[in-house]
C-alpha cells in the first residue's frame, strides 16, 4: 500500500504522487490519471476506461461491418 498526500494548489486541492507510485502507475509529470469507482472503493489508473470500452466497440464494428467500411472508404 502506498500513501499519497493532499496539498493546496492555488484555490484547489492537489494530490502528491511520490516517485514509487509514479513508477507503478507508469506516469510522469503532466500525464493524466483517472479515478474510477471500483468494488469496495476507488481505483487510480493511468488509462481511461471509457476510451478502452470505445476502442473495443470500434474494433467489433470494424470486424463485423468490414464490407460497409470498405465501401465508405471509396
Amino acid at each position: 500500500m502506498l500513501s499519497l498526500k493532499l496539498t493546496t494548489v492555488g484555490s484547489s486541492t492537489g494530490l502528491i504522487i511520490n516517485k514509487e507510485a509514479r513508477a507503478k502507475l507508469r506516469v510522469e509529470k503532466g500525464d493524466t490519471v483517472f479515478l474510477t469507482e471500483a468494488p469496495g472503493g476507488l481505483r487510480l489508473t493511468a488509462y481511461n476506461p471509457n476510451f478502452e470500452r470505445q476502442m473495443t466497440l470500434a474494433e467489433s464494428i470494424m470486424r463485423q461491418d468490414r464490407d460497409i467500411l470498405r465501401a465508405l472508404a471509396k
